[in-house]
């Protein structure tokens, strides 16, 4: 965490804002446990307030900034306390004998499939022992690197298509992952972005880059098997990027703080998508630009059915179709003086993303994308 920009963002305390009355109480440096430079790598932000006294962790340069914080601290002690400084053959010893479908490979699985995907183009060539990668011939079946900005730059250039964009004032990047979408937006509109996930392994991959221009993670090749990749990066306009670990549907700053907000890949992927888009709207500032995109992956493990923006009740007026049905819900949107909350102003669909598994398997969507702005309220 930057000093600069916790001092810019003015995080509140996630407990009151949302739990505890609307209450805006600006969180506290109270300990400095490590810094460098202007990062504060360990650290604790607390709130002020004498009725909440909430305790929230800053790790390997990331805040923690969660309201349920005890239960998430529970839930991701692996990867908040995994070691970065062990040898690839004792990694892989670990590997084999945690076994697949483990806590452990599931998270190795999950940080080498995006980090591949946000960083790969600027590794230097085919990893070692990689002929069948370097010598593609069909994107089909082994994806190139960077199809999640591919698909930010749609948004943008669709976004600018429609009037001016934000050029002032502060970003969010949703759902950030590994930091390049974070990096990429940074680079674009040249505002301060805060990259902003609930997944702790590959915020750790986001922050190392943001601190170190390194990149480094284990890259699967099939099954267990792993190889160590670790190779530099200069992105532009990286001073003005930073990564927290908050939950986009309680985040914790005061309404209209940002002029714009990134969401790509996110709706399907949390418990309330309908919670989202309203967190967003309230991030926004009147106006704001929202560039939203959803493969419409829906998985019962991560969201309750009854939640899904389509993929069942097909006996509906949209029959299950989640572009037709998020559509709907952006439009029949209403703020609490009952003006509109959401103006669509241009759709893409489809667009191509890919997740790449390992150097035999990738996983191919046809993303929908909206760019939409929230609605300015009428004049009295």
């Amino acid at each position: 965490m930057r000093r600069r920009h916790f001092a810019e963002f003015q995080p509140v305390c996630p407990v009151c804002r949302h739990t505890g009355g609307g209450q805006l109480h600006s969180l506290v440096l109270s300990h400095v446990g490590e810094q460098v430079d202007d990062h504060v790598v360990q650290g604790v932000l607390v709130c002020p307030h004498e009725a909440c006294q909430r305790e929230y962790p800053i790790i390997d340069g990331i805040p923690l900034i969660i309201p349920a914080i005890r239960d998430f601290i529970a839930g991701q002690v692996l990867p908040l306390l995994a070691r970065e400084d062990l040898d690839p053959v004792l990694e892989s010893i670990i590997g084999d004998c945690c076994g697949p479908g483990s806590i452990f490979d599931t998270v190795r699985q999950q940080v080498s499939s995006y980090t591949w995907d946000h960083y790969g183009e600027f590794a230097g060539g085919a990893a070692p022992n990689d002929e069948a990668e370097a010598n593609q011939s069909n994107e089909a079946i082994r994806p190139t690197p960077g199809s999640i900005v591919r698909l930010l730059q749609c948004g943008l250039e669709v976004l600018a298509a429609t009037g001016p964009s934000p050029d002032r004032g502060q970003a969010l990047d949703i759902g950030c992952g590994p930091g390049r979408t974070t990096f990429a937006l940074a680079s674009s509109t040249h505002q301060s972005v805060l990259g902003v996930d609930l997944n702790f392994a590959m915020l750790r991959v986001a922050s190392r880059v943001l601190r170190t221009g390194q990149v480094r993670y284990a890259r699967r090749r099939v099954g267990m098997v792993y190889e160590r990749c670790e190779f530099p990066v200069d992105l532009a306009n990286s001073e003005a990027v930073d990564f927290w670990c908050c939950d986009a549907t309680a985040l914790p700053f005061a309404s209209q703080s940002f002029t714009s907000v990134v969401a790509l890949n996110v709706l399907d992927a949390t418990p309330a998508p309908l919670a989202l888009l309203s967190s967003l709207a309230d991030a926004l500032t009147p106006g704001g630009a929202a560039i939203l995109a959803c493969p419409y992956d829906w998985s019962s493990a991560v969201t309750p059915v009854e939640h899904w923006l389509g993929g069942h009740s097909q006996r509906g007026p949209d029959q299950g179709d989640g572009r037709a049905i998020l559509n709907r819900v952006l439009r029949q949107s209403f703020r609490p003086d009952g003006g509109p909350m959401w103006e669509i102003l241009a759709e893409r669909d489809p667009l191509p993303w890919s997740v790449r598994l390992h150097d035999r398997s990738a996983n191919h969507y046809a993303v929908h994308l909206v760019a939409a702005r929230t609605a300015s309220p009428a004049s009295p």
